[in-house]
């Protein structure tokens, strides 16, 4: 009997096995805790605007471009040359007035704002507005066509694509 008290004894706490399980799941939390932590703070993902306030008074003087566009009849089909490195945009109005001589367009990609890419294009003989096709990340892309008082969106989906289409956005 005073033999197994002795080996009891002698097995010290650090040659447990079980007590190194119960150090190591909670030691395991903490670990990936700061491996998040270093994760969050060296990554910007962009996709909370500082100004989101303003940006949301903003809404009804965007609703009313959009609104203007759709009024004029405006729409237009952007076409992608890879092989010329060009863009041609075309648009179609019911007034030929109202094309105006520069156009803003914007491509946003859908989930990385520090790689949006904006051009102002100016209106060629023919009415077409040309560019070089800008450099632009694989994913999905938002393109907002603009000008002073209307506005068309439309969406590009990188790479692949040839064209894609704008048109007013109207709920």
């Amino acid at each position: 009997m005073h033999g197994k008290k002795d080996k009891e004894q002698s097995i010290r706490w650090y040659r447990e096995p079980f007590v190194w399980l119960l150090i190591a799941l909670p030691l395991t939390a903490v670990i990936a805790s700061f491996i998040t932590l270093g994760l969050a703070i060296r990554s910007d993902d962009g996709v909370v605007e500082d100004d989101y306030y303003r940006r949301g008074k903003e809404i009804n003087l965007v609703l009313a471009r959009d609104q203007a566009a759709a009024t004029r009849g405006l729409q237009g089909r952007v076409e992608l040359d890879d092989a010329k490195n060009q863009m041609q945009l075309r648009l179609t109005v019911r007034e030929r007035s109202a094309i105006p001589d520069n156009v803003e367009l914007k491509f946003l990609h859908a989930t990385r704002s520090g790689i949006d890419r904006v051009l102002i294009l100016a209106r060629q003989s023919g009415g077409l507005y040309q560019a070089p096709l800008p450099e632009l990340a694989q994913g999905h892309w938002n393109v907002q066509l603009a000008a002073q008082d209307w506005r068309l969106v439309g969406s590009l989906f990188v790479p692949g694509a040839r064209g894609f289409d704008l048109r007013p956005s109207l709920p």
